[in-house]
């Protein structure tokens, strides 16, 4: 018999817990941190203050890994019968239920201590943005397209950041809200490509299986609306050359996922859907060198 000490214990649990979170693979955090920082700059026209900064950075990680628990705890009779998540902490049996609600309240409560130094609007306008993080895992069993619904969880930081900045929403946040939701839906429904497979097995509702046949033109159609409403902020903001230069190349990478996932090819896919993280880099980059060189 192996005897466990305290501490080794701890760094098992922890390690457990950090899988859970999803701490080992940041795409998702990355996807959800772009379109804040877009927001960021924006609202502070290039310079926003380094506390708002770091409260939104850490919330973001912290609340991306909340909802990676509560997805996994929507899906802990699923995930065992996909080939992509049958190695998932619930799935191999290395958590319980009670770990994973503790462990979604404690990064609750600390995502929660990050608005401390924020204004009363940003307080106000978390609680959607909390109850869409923690209610979308469980569309998926009768929304036929919750990767909308995803959207709308993935871009409630815009409206937050403005918020922070600004103490209001302009009607510029909402379009980039708009935008983001678009994105969002199409890279999701790539991703959701990815298993398709599995899901009919296993009953789950994705935008990739409603549409069929005709889900890569939603992936086309959303990513067209998500460039051109980008476009139409980039004739808002007078934007310089380095905006339209990254929002050019988002358009050929669009173009080249649209070729990748034409065969539906599962590998093809998923690696289709890792690529859009250079599509939120790109444009960050941009913004950051407009209001660099206003």
């Amino acid at each position: 018999m192996i005897l466990t000490t305290p501490a080794q214990f701890a760094r098992e649990r922890l390690s457990v817990y950090l899988r859970l979170m999803r701490a080992d693979k940041p795409i998702g955090t990355l996807l959800l941190l772009w379109p804040t920082l877009w927001a960021l700059w924006l609202a502070a026209e290039g310079t926003p203050l380094w506390p708002i900064l770091a409260a939104f950075v850490i919330g973001t990680f912290l609340m991306r890994s909340a909802g990676c628990v509560v997805n996994d705890y929507a899906d802990r009779h699923f995930d065992g019968a996909v080939e992509r998540t049958k190695n998932r902490p619930f799935a191999a049996g290395e958590v319980s239920e009670a770990e994973a609600k503790i462990l979604t309240a404690v990064l609750c409560l600390l995502a929660a201590l990050c608005l401390l130094p924020l204004n009363r609007l940003t307080w106000l306008m978390s609680l959607p943005a909390l109850f869409l993080a923690v209610t979308y895992p469980f569309t998926k069993r009768f929304f036929p397209v919750p990767q909308f619904y995803l959207g709308l969880a993935f871009s409630f930081g815009i409206p937050m950041a403005f918020a922070a900045v600004q103490d209001e929403v302009p009607p510029l946040a909402w379009l980039v809200f708009a935008a983001n939701v678009l994105w969002t839906l199409a890279y999701d429904t790539i991703y959701a490509l990815a298993d398709a497979e599995d899901d009919v097995k296993i009953g789950i509702r994705t935008s990739a299986l409603t549409f069929g046949r005709h889900a890569v033109t939603l992936v086309m159609v959303c990513h067209a609306g998500f460039t051109l409403l980008m476009a139409w902020l980039g004739c808002l903001i007078d934007a310089g050359w380095p905006y339209w230069l990254a929002l050019f190349c988002v358009a050929y990478w669009q173009y080249k996922q649209y070729a990748a996932i034409q065969g539906r090819d599962r590998q093809q896919c998923f690696a289709t859907f890792l690529r859009n993280n250079r599509i939120g880099c790109a444009l960050f980059v941009g913004l950051w060198l407009h209001f660099l060189w206003l």
